[in-house]
């Protein structure tokens, strides 16, 4: 083997070594948004709080991700991605630390916050890593397939570990557990990650900062509002309207700064655009599901964490092989329109067959093959609108790329998980009045029967909101997606470095 060949096969055992890397940094990431809702009952007896103050747990890590991606992403490009990468790590892993040792809420909620402002620091370098490692490969295919199967699965991940350390360690480790995720990745980095040469750092667009991340941090707050305060509270609309406002001037002082925190370029690009609209489309359909079906199978069926968390394995392996299928075999030949909209019908088409479910339903006959055709869907959705996102891409711009891909995802979690809250607890409310009497009351309450009856009720109307979401995503998809394929990803300054003649010097 010659010299050049030699090099050539190290660089690429060192790509598939770094995606392992990054892979496991985003599942991190990605489980977390859904490991700890498992945890929040034995918390909430621990620690003595109400279930008004619970969904502040969740909301913290949402509204620091959710604000802070696009600095994130922009600090990637600015100080380096290995830099940004094990900074993510480090104070991920420091803030779980944290959180699994609190001692009281306040001290929980404000360790999940900079567990979500270190993630938006991590999740922007981790696919950026991967974007150029592997930008202008012929295995960047299959590099995506890995990376969205895993952010597409990632929540079902969290719920089957949740389960499982809540019920036979602690809750607390559902927090700890992240320090293994982070060292082991942060070892990884250390030793595979070549180090950028000291150049021209571009200066922070302070004022699109600020209205950025204002906004961002209005639209979650207001959204997570509607679903305890109602949509017709100041909390709720009031927030909600100043962060339209704040985005708004956010977009017009990126039209006026040299060196923008977002660059027009990016976005205005038809295939990116349509790329960080379905997946923002697709996370808040996606953690309804989650949110939902948890619900019903423990509460309904009657199933323990670990069984709940075992009944979403088949959604993994089907999000991994269609995803795979999705962006090697198919998205080089016929490109991400006839991909990703076929893959909103199929989520929404079994959305739909979800809603047949009842009290006394089947977990095999009546649950699973909808959940396999939604996780169909979703293979088809996320991996090639995380390559068409990222693809084409100037090295530079590959930090504030990858922000885009993760700000969708968590955005539309955040606004998903809350619009079907509150349409599922007005379904169930509705329904109480219209079938209540006296006959089904007990001890002045309705029924057991009943409620149940309310809370299946609340779960299938929750499943159609989130259908028309999907069914809404295959015509955005369809109108905005060219039928040509991605434009082929930019000449990478690849993290590998050094490792290969034909890759760049900068990493």
């Amino acid at each position: 083997m010659s010299n050049a060949a030699a090099q050539n096969t190290h660089a690429d055992t060192r790509r598939w070594l770094i995606l392992a890397v990054v892979s496991l940094a985003q599942l991190m990431v990605v489980l977390d948004a859904t490991i700890v809702n498992i945890a929040l009952p034995s918390a909430q007896h621990a620690l003595h709080f109400s279930n008004i103050e619970r969904q502040w747990v969740v909301t913290a890590y949402a509204l620091a991700f959710g604000s802070l991606l696009l600095l994130g992403g922009r600090l990637t490009d600015m100080i380096g991605r290995k830099t940004t990468f094990i900074a993510g790590l480090t104070g991920f892993a420091a803030a779980s630390a944290v959180g699994g040792a609190a001692g009281s809420f306040g001290m929980l909620v404000a360790a999940r916050a900079c567990q979500g402002a270190f993630g938006a620091l991590l999740a922007p370098a981790a696919l950026s890593l991967l974007t150029t490692t592997f930008g202008g490969t012929r295995d960047r295919g299959k590099a995506f397939g890995v990376f969205g199967a895993i952010a597409g699965a990632g929540g079902a991940v969290g719920l089957l570990l949740g389960g499982v350390l809540t019920q036979y360690l602690d809750w607390r480790w559902c927090l700890y557990v992240n320090l293994i995720f982070a060292a082991i990745a942060c070892a990884g980095a250390v030793l595979l990650l070549s180090q950028p040469p000291a150049g021209a750092r571009p200066r922070l667009d302070v004022p699109g900062l600020v209205t950025e991340a204002g906004g961002m941090f209005c639209i979650v707050y207001g959204f997570s509002n509607a679903a305890s305060h109602g949509w017709h509270a100041p909390s709720t609309w009031g927030f909600l309207v100043a962060g339209v406002v704040s985005l708004a001037a956010f977009a017009y002082t990126e039209t006026l700064a040299r060196q923008p925190l977002l660059p027009l370029r990016i976005v205005l690009d038809r295939n990116r655009a349509a790329s960080y609209l379905s997946i923002l489309i697709t996370g808040a359909g996606m953690f309804g599901i989650f949110l939902f079906l948890t619900y019903y199978l423990q509460e309904t069926l009657g199933f323990s964490p670990v069984t709940t968390g075992l009944a979403f394995l088949p959604l993994v392996g089907a999000i991994t092989v269609c995803a795979n299928l999705a962006n090697i075999v198919l998205l080089p030949r016929i490109g991400p329109k006839f991909l990703v909209a076929p893959g909103m019908l199929a989520a929404a088409a079994g959305l739909v067959w979800l809603t047949r479910i009842g009290v006394h339903s089947s977990y095999t006959a009546d649950v699973l093959p909808p959940l396999l055709l939604v996780a169909a869907g979703l293979g088809f959705v996320m991996s090639p609108s995380m390559n068409t996102g990222t693809a084409g891409v100037a090295p530079s711009d590959a930090g504030v790329a990858s922000a885009m891909v993760n700000t969708g995802q968590q955005v539309g979690g955040s606004i998903g998980t809350s619009l079907l809250n509150t349409m599922a607890a007005s379904a169930a409310a509705g329904y109480l009045t219209a079938h209540l009497s006296p006959r089904l009351m007990t001890g002045g309450r309705p029924a057991p029967a009943l409620v149940e009856l309310a809370q299946v009720h609340s779960y299938t109307t929750a499943f159609w909101w989130a259908a028309v979401l999907f069914a809404a995503g295959a015509v955005v998809s369809a109108f905005l997606f060219r039928r040509r394929e991605p434009v082929a990803s930019a000449p990478a300054d690849s993290a590998l470095a050094g490792f290969a003649p034909t890759v760049s010097a900068r990493g």
